[in-house]
């Protein structure tokens, strides 16, 4: 049996699991945006093989951020401040279940704010947002526009309107999760009867952790590549996240 014919194959069961599944919660990573057009950290044109003066890793810390800011801000304006980006099948096709009343919630590792832009209301953004930023002096808030408006009008290091400098809404390296997004995600994992993992190779942590917490019926894994869960699923697809999403009849 040809790939193609054993992917319909096995999208037709995934139809079946969602279709007898009341709630579902799907936990998804960069896999999902990378259809967007939005770069991914670890595949071989992603983030972490592209040159700069410091390696990603280094510049997306909290000691960067706080010791060489110009720097940041330059990265982060180009490579995380995206423009023109969109929704693609896959979040529009979560938004749809969720409206359906199958989809009870969406984790998700990345920051780019796609999964509300589609329309889903229940969200948890493990890493944050870069749709949203904060004075650290006074707490007014900005959205990415203003931000990019404030970078791209000369402020190497975004300003406030009090003086005090912003900072994304992301979790840096060297930065712990939110407990209150960390507990609402465990909460909407532990009570779901299906988790379809998505777009993600399960080797960031803590966030991959979170699916021991899962102990319903079903568990789908759709990725191009192999993940060190895939022995633990019902179903494993090796395909586009938004070409078995878009392909679910809700």
């Amino acid at each position: 049996m040809s790939r193609q014919n054993m992917n319909t194959e096995k999208i037709e069961k995934l139809q079946n699991i969602i279709d007898e599944s009341k709630r579902i919660v799907f936990f998804g990573g960069a896999g999902v945006s990378t259809e967007s057009g939005i770069p991914d950290f670890r595949s071989v044109d992603g983030l972490y093989n592209q040159q700069w003066s410091y390696p990603p890793e280094t510049i997306i810390s909290h000691s960067f951020y706080e010791q060489m800011p110009e720097e940041f801000w330059r990265f982060y304006r180009v490579k995380l401040l995206l423009d023109n980006v969109a929704p693609n099948a896959a979040h529009l096709k979560l938004a749809e279940l969720e409206a359906a009343g199958k989809m009870t919630g969406i984790v998700t590792q990345n920051i780019d704010g796609l999964h509300q832009a589609a329309g889903s209301k229940k969200v948890w953004e493990l890493h944050g947002s870069t749709l949203r930023n904060y004075c650290q002096t006074c707490g007014r808030f900005y959205d990415d526009a203003q931000l990019k408006e404030k970078i791209d009008g000369g402020q190497k290091v975004p300003l406030c309107q009090c003086g005090g400098r912003i900072k994304p809404d992301v979790v840096l390296y060297e930065e712990g999760l939110d407990n209150d997004v960390i507990n609402g995600a465990i909460d909407a994992i532990s009570e779901a009867d299906t988790m379809i993992i998505g777009g993600t190779s399960l080797v960031v942590y803590p966030a991959a952790g979170l699916i021991r917490y899962f102990h319903g019926e079903h568990l789908v894994l759709i990725n191009k590549s192999e993940t060190q869960a895939d022995s633990m699923a019902d179903l494993v697809i090796h395909d586009s996240i938004g070409k078995v999403l878009g392909a679910i009849r809700v």
